[in-house]
């Protein structure tokens, strides 16, 4: 897949993900700065990669998340970059993040190669959006092949419905 940063294009590492896979493990770091597995989330989780939280596409989509997550039931909404665990959480506080966790891949850089969005060029994390149901399935997926746009908002909520 072709992927670009206002219209230049990037490298990602890794196996890109489709529905119907198994979720690929991985080691975070939360806000308190311990390590979070993919067996440490359970239920139905919502994995929203972003470049960094603290950019004006992704502050939007994390806010609409935060939105939505507050009207859904047994759904967990995640935020993943590259940003500091200490800078996740001074965003979501002055922001208001309540229902969307974030959570850091900066020392293993696991999640984005596992996932398939780690940008080469740039050490950071491709915007994307992977659901995953109880069973560790990939229930939905969306690679934005332009990482500057936000993600089909419709279709990740009808899937979570």
């Amino acid at each position: 897949m072709k992927v670009t940063f206002q219209g230049a294009p990037l490298t990602l590492k890794g196996k890109q993900l489709k529905v119907g896979d198994k979720a690929p493990d991985f080691t975070v770091i939360d806000n308190e700065l311990n390590p979070l597995k993919l067996d440490d989330t359970k239920g139905k989780r919502v994995f929203l990669s972003v470049p960094s939280i603290d950019t004006p596409v992704c502050d939007m989509e994390v806010r609409r998340f935060n939105t939505e997550a507050s009207k859904l039931n047994n759904v967990t909404v995640y935020t993943i970059s590259m940003d500091l665990p200490f800078a996740q959480a001074r965003w979501c506080g002055a922001a208001g993040i309540e229902n969307v966790k974030t959570i850091s891949d900066y020392k293993d850089r696991e999640f984005g190669k596992n996932y398939g969005v780690y940008i080469n060029e740039l050490g950071l994390l491709s915007r994307a959006v992977f659901v995953v149901d109880e069973d560790d399935k990939i229930i939905y997926v969306e690679y934005l092949e332009e990482i500057t746009e936000e993600p089909n908002y419709d279709k990740v909520l009808d899937v979570l419905k």
